[in-house]
């Protein structure tokens, strides 16, 4: 395998983690991206499941700790963790009923680099916009979002089935808006992002079983372990920083970057 295929690999995979659990659309940059750099990976979609799954498991390990009190706690209704595990099951049904339903049809009409551009730029000013007006927070940690505030966040998880919009940006804006403040509406995306990425690979590999192909493992193992490695460091770094800075940082580099696709896409389009 040469050296390009390679290295767009790894380019691929390190955009997979740097986006994945930020509010910039991971779907978005890897669409323009793979059509920037002419990306060709493995034949099927075994290269595009591997590099998601890379950043879930990412978040499980941040989250291994949480995640086995939860495991272990859920049971006894009443509890911190009985909330958490209900709260997560309420904002995760919205993705997985549309999800299902409207999964195919925002494939084939939707995953085009000038949807992901104007998506980033609509997602850029709701997000400025949110960040100025959204209410003072009166809910602090996952259990007290209740019901209501929960599904509310799923629904909005579910607009990102439309590329450019991002996954984790829309539950964590749902969030704000009913009232979640900053880290704790970033640790409810990332919790959340578990199961409805898990099910939406699990969903991709039932749909794609005919077509997954491992022949290319070197760009297979890379773009994985680049997610992985990525992944990591941006969970945790978001984290330690989000309190203070806000989205609002997010917001204007998505507009930006929208308007640079669209000034892209004119630029390559033939003059009739």
């Amino acid at each position: 395998m040469d050296a390009f295929a390679l290295f767009s690999a790894f380019l691929m995979g390190v955009i997979e983690g740097l986006t994945e659990f930020l509010p910039v659309s991971s779907t978005g940059h890897l669409i323009v991206l793979g059509e920037a750099i002419g990306f060709k990976g493995p034949p099927g979609k075994t290269f595009e499941i591997t590099i998601q799954l890379g950043a879930i498991l990412a978040v499980i390990w941040v989250f291994r700790q949480t995640l086995v009190r939860i495991a272990f706690g859920m049971w006894k209704r009443g509890s911190q963790e009985y909330y958490v595990a209900l709260n997560l099951l309420l904002a995760f049904l919205p993705a997985m009923v549309l999800g299902a339903t409207l999964h195919g049809y925002i494939t084939t009409l939707l995953f085009t680099p000038l949807v992901v551009a104007l998506a980033l730029i609509a997602g850029g000013i709701a997000i400025i916009i949110i960040e100025r007006m959204r209410p003072n927070p009166q809910i602090h940690s996952i259990p007290e979002m209740g019901p209501l505030a929960a599904l509310l966040v799923g629904f909005g998880q579910a607009l990102a089935m439309i590329p450019g919009t991002s996954r984790s940006g829309a539950t964590i804006i749902s969030a704000l808006l009913v009232g979640v403040e900053r880290k704790t509406a970033a640790e409810f995306s990332f919790l959340l992002a578990i199961p409805t990425m898990l099910a939406a690979t699990a969903f991709s590999l039932l749909k794609a079983r005919s077509e997954l192909d491992f022949s290319g493992m070197g760009q297979i193992g890379i773009g994985f372990l680049a997610a992985f490695i990525v992944s990591l460091l941006v969970v945790r770094w978001l984290l330690a920083v989000i309190s203070r800075i806000g989205f609002t940082p997010f917001a204007w580099y998505r507009i930006a970057l929208g308007t640079l696709i669209l000034v892209w896409l004119a630029l390559r389009t033939p003059v009739a």
